[in-house]
């Protein structure tokens, strides 16, 4: 069976979720839906040249032992996706593949003539950062491995007692304080909105909170990212992966917050507040409302995402590398 060009997402979908679900890589950003919907934003002018590679005896699992997802500008070939809307990339491959899947992807590789494969966004723990350049080397390749970010999460206890319990003593009185002060001096309340319709119609409250935060974000949300985040909540909201979380304080809405519900994790992706209101830590304060109510459902863990931003260490986050491999024919 020879290898499948990836052609279309939905030809192979139920193939990939399999694979997926089975590799040590499995994150909601390598899911065909969210890869789907990047191409259709960001693909412009770049060649798709992703494959499926097959299991050597066609074995279990619909055939497919792992999935290349990859994409294509002059001699550089690099993972579907960017750094910016991808917190983790990856090859997902089913354990005990992934030395033939290597050997395979280079050979396909220098069939193609590329001189540079460019893989972002790699998590301290992938097979792809362990096995993979020794045998690169071997058929001389140069690897160059360096970080590019951190990440951060926390593991779930089972109610928000023990979760105050896990944080330091100095960031538990500060979150019960702010707590305290909020009940005190306001009337607030938090919510999420998940239905299409509903996540549709307040997108650009998020947006704009989002815009109002920070400059860097304003400066990163450029027409084509918003459409990303139209195109890419609407999707996940129809999946039933989204939480679009609000923060109201004496009616006016101040703080939000974007979650996406994944494999028994809750992912924060993005949020915003108005920083007219930052004397009330809103944004903090909601970002934990969320985290409460992830161990409300039962989520395992509580994944913050990309970047080193303080509030994640405040709320318990425990901080990971994320690296880059760049693989260049010698």
């Amino acid at each position: 069976m020879a290898n499948t060009p990836i052609t279309s997402f939905q030809e192979i979908e139920s193939e990939w979720e399999s694979v997926l679900h089975d590799s040590p890589a499995n994150t909601l950003f390598l899911t065909p839906q969210w890869q789907k919907v990047w191409w259709d934003t960001f693909g412009d002018g770049r060649i798709m040249c992703g494959f499926a590679y097959p299991t050597p005896d066609g074995g279990t699992g619909n055939g497919m032992a792992a999935i290349a997802s990859l994409a294509k500008s002059g001699d550089t070939v690099s993972f579907m996706g960017s750094q910016d809307t991808f917190d983790y990339n990856d090859f997902p491959i089913r354990p005990g593949h992934e030395e033939g899947f290597y050997q395979t992807l280079l050979e396909c590789l220098e069939d193609q003539g590329v001189q540079t494969l460019r893989l972002d966004s790699l998590r301290e723990s992938s097979p792809t950062l362990e096995v993979f350049p020794e045998i690169a080397r071997s058929r001389g390749y140069k690897v160059e491995i360096e970080q590019e970010d951190v990440t951060s999460g926390i593991d779930l206890p089972g109610t928000w007692d023990e979760y105050l319990a896990l944080l330091s003593k100095k960031d538990r009185h500060e979150l019960r304080r702010k707590l305290r002060r909020m009940d005190s001096q306001t009337d607030w309340k938090w919510y999420s909105v998940t239905d299409p319709a509903e996540v549709g119609g307040r997108l650009g409250e998020f947006i704009s909170l989002m815009r109002l935060s920070r400059t860097d974000k304003d400066e990163f949300m450029t027409p084509e990212r918003e459409r990303f985040f139209h195109n890419i909540t609407q999707r996940m909201a129809e999946l039933g992966q989204l939480q679009l979380f609000f923060l109201e304080m004496d009616g006016a809405t101040v703080a939000t917050c974007l979650c996406f519900d994944y494999g028994g994790s809750r992912l924060l992706y993005n949020s915003g507040y108005d920083p007219e209101y930052g004397y009330y830590s809103v944004g903090l304060l909601l970002n934990a409302m969320s985290l409460k109510d992830a161990i409300g459902r039962g989520f395992a863990y509580f994944d913050f995402l990309r970047g080193p931003e303080p509030y994640k260490a405040h709320l318990g986050g425990q901080q990971r590398s994320l690296y880059q491999m760049v693989v260049t024919k010698s």
